[in-house]
């Protein structure tokens, strides 16, 4: 293969992107054209569909990155199917990469969860194996809100500040089941 194509064929798709990412956090996407993207990233529309569909396409690319490059970085705890809560690393990876995550959440991606996994034998034992899809749900939210207002402060706080956000929201835990179980024991036993 003509390696000298590639590389351009590599710099060309990265320009559609850099311009995607530019154009969308100043548009929603139905706003966005292809010509106005073509523009931006000094290209025709010829060169755009050599490499793209439309614009959900390059969308659905700069998702599937980030994706990538998140589940490379929890490569060795989803091979060994563990679960370190290494949060920090999720933290860092974040703020070192803001500008990808601003667009993930303003494509909506968020609501789709594929960022973050839970960890049910974890839940089932904190919370006694009961409405375990409600507290997926709950910390599902409330940690996508988080790195959302984090994102929109521009990271003011660190990493590990935002750990420790994280950490003080779900310590106790254990005792609120426990206290939540025996409140609805008849007489309170």
């Amino acid at each position: 293969m003509n390696k000298a194509n590639n590389q351009r064929r590599r710099d060309t798709i990265e320009k559609i992107e850099k311009a995607f990412i530019s154009l969308i956090h100043e548009n929603d996407l139905n706003q966005i054209s292809i010509s106005q993207l073509c523009k931006k990233a000094g290209i025709n529309r010829t060169t755009f569909y050599s490499c793209y569909d439309g614009l959900y396409d390059v969308a659905d690319s700069i998702r599937n990155k980030l994706e990538s490059n998140m589940s490379e970085l929890y490569k060795e705890e989803i091979e060994t199917k563990t679960n370190s809560h290494n949060y920090l690393k999720l933290f860092r990876h974040i703020k070192d990469n803001q500008v990808f995550y601003n667009t993930y959440f303003k494509l909506g991606y968020d609501n789709q969860y594929k960022i973050f996994a839970y960890d049910i034998e974890l839940a089932e034992m904190h919370f006694g194996n009961r409405f375990i899809e409600y507290h997926m749900e709950f910390f599902r939210a409330g940690i996508t809100r988080i790195i959302k207002m984090w994102l929109q402060n521009g990271c003011r706080e660190s990493p590990e500040d935002m750990v420790s956000i994280l950490k003080s929201e779900y310590e106790g835990r254990t005792d609120f089941a426990e206290k939540a179980a025996e409140s609805e024991a008849p007489d309170g036993k």
